[in-house]
């Protein structure tokens, strides 16, 4: 379950690839990204999934600010892929400090709604019925599930970069990921107005 909930192509996942793309600070945003999931699992399972349930006005905030986000992130994607005269070196971008690279990811991770939808409520959900022995197995085996696909997505990414030595290539991948990042954006939008 957690497996598929985390393999889905979000804004989140499309920083680790990028990321694992241009190697700059991998082991770093892995580790953030999995202790992140890790926690929000724990937390859903013990019992924030509840309150997170009896305050639906926070989950629309959380949407919203989460569809401004990302919707940030997409123009800045576009104008990327727009700009190739721009390209700096592999990538197409000056190196990202490792401060800038954690606070992108916390980003990403914090102010994504999916992370509460998804990990914190559908998990801990599931997490928190599981029988008393058995919770720490389920927090557990999410955990290396999670730590598993960050792994596989940041590091495995290298094996592409002959492909990305080419200008071209970025462009199309910072198309993909702006083309991403709106169709979350206004999902997200969607999902408040509904709320």
């Amino acid at each position: 379950m957690c497996a598929s909930l985390i393999v889905a192509i979000g804004a989140q996942n499309a920083f680790v690839l990028r990321q694992g793309l241009r190697s700059e600070h991998v082991g770093a945003i892995v580790l953030f990204c999995a202790a992140a999931d890790l926690l929000f699992i724990a937390a859903g399972v013990a019992g924030l999934a509840q309150i997170l349930r009896r305050l639906p006005i926070l989950t629309t905030v959380l949407t919203l600010a989460g569809a401004g986000f990302i919707g940030c992130y997409g123009l800045y994607a576009l104008g990327r892929a727009l700009r190739p005269q721009s390209l700096i070196g592999v990538g197409g971008a000056a190196p990202l400090t490792l401060s800038a690279a954690i606070t992108q990811v916390a980003a990403f991770t914090l102010l994504n709604p999916h992370v509460y939808l998804d990990t914190v409520l559908l998990m801990g959900s599931v997490g928190a019925r599981q029988p008393d022995g058995q919770r720490l197995w389920f927090v557990a085996g999410a955990g290396i599930a999670s730590a598993a696909w960050f792994s596989a997505l940041g590091f495995g990414a290298r094996r592409l970069s002959p492909v990305f030595a080419l200008p071209r290539a970025w462009q199309i991948l910072d198309s993909v990921i702006a083309l991403i990042m709106f169709m979350l954006a206004g999902r997200l939008v969607q999902q408040a107005v509904k709320g």
